[in-house]
């Protein structure tokens, strides 16, 4: 599967089941995009999940990329804004679908009230009006999450990349500056092998009674292997758990 239809699935997939009416934030989120392409001079694309839709707003980047002019504004039936993603160098644009894929990772794996708190920034090279490319910084925000447990927005912002700025991808925390680089090997060991046996055999339908059976060990520790798990996935029980396990790679 290509990773653009993997991460594609994944977000997609997301449970967004009894999600309450929450016009009022989008259209906040709308405008803090506007305000971003005005003041930053970014191309600002705010993403529903639920609604597969895309908002986007043209700073002044926009014209060095053939993209239109400065304050234009549009509409796509779309997370994808292909327009814009089709001027990404494609070794790049490999690497950021990876990377986005990763963060969405890194971000189930943090507490619910913390997931706003991160952005993902992405050296890429966006081909230009003029010919051959531009050093560009991509930045991606959660900036909303629904009222259950998927990432309802995103915000993704394109601009030139600073000269000084070194050239990786990183994970900034907002609260503390402090940078993280991504790891692929991190949401692998969220949780335990025999974690990973105990949810596999959840996700098969098997009660506690008979997973104690099958793994030579006490109720009470598949108890604990059920506790430690919920905890480490921020999930409230095992339906929860074994969506997100699968969204993860886990099982």
């Amino acid at each position: 599967m290509k990773l653009k239809d993997r991460l594609n699935r994944v977000l997609a997939g997301q449970d967004f089941t009894g999600q309450t009416d929450r016009s009022e934030v989008l259209e906040r989120y709308k405008a803090a995009a506007r305000c971003y392409a005005m003041t930053e001079n970014a191309v600002a694309v705010l993403s529903d999940m639920r609604t597969n839709t895309s908002y986007i707003h043209y700073g002044g980047f926009a014209r060095a990329l053939g993209l239109g002019r400065g304050g234009a504004q549009s509409e796509v039936c779309s997370i994808w804004e292909e327009d814009i993603l089709r001027r990404i160098h494609p070794d790049d644009l490999t690497a950021k679908y990876l990377q986005e894929l990763r963060f969405f990772r890194f971000i189930k794996r943090q507490p619910r009230h913390r997931r706003t708190d991160f952005h993902l920034l992405t050296p890429l090279r966006m081909r230009q009006t003029a010919g051959g490319y531009v050093k560009a910084l991509h930045r991606m925000f959660y900036v909303s999450a629904s009222s259950s447990d998927g990432l309802w927005l995103a915000m993704c912002l394109y601009g030139p990349q600073p000269d000084a700025m070194q050239w990786r991808t990183m994970i900034v925390d907002t609260l503390s500056g402090q940078t993280t680089e991504l790891d692929s090997g991190d949401d692998r060991n969220i949780l335990t092998g025999r974690e990973k046996q105990t949810l596999r055999l959840i996700d098969s339908g098997m009660t506690s009674k008979d997973i104690a059976s099958a793994m030579s060990i006490s109720i009470n520790t598949v108890s604990r292997h059920r506790q430690d798990i919920l905890r480490k996935l921020q999930v409230r029980n095992s339906i929860e758990a074994c969506r997100t396990a699968r969204l993860l790679g886990l099982i």
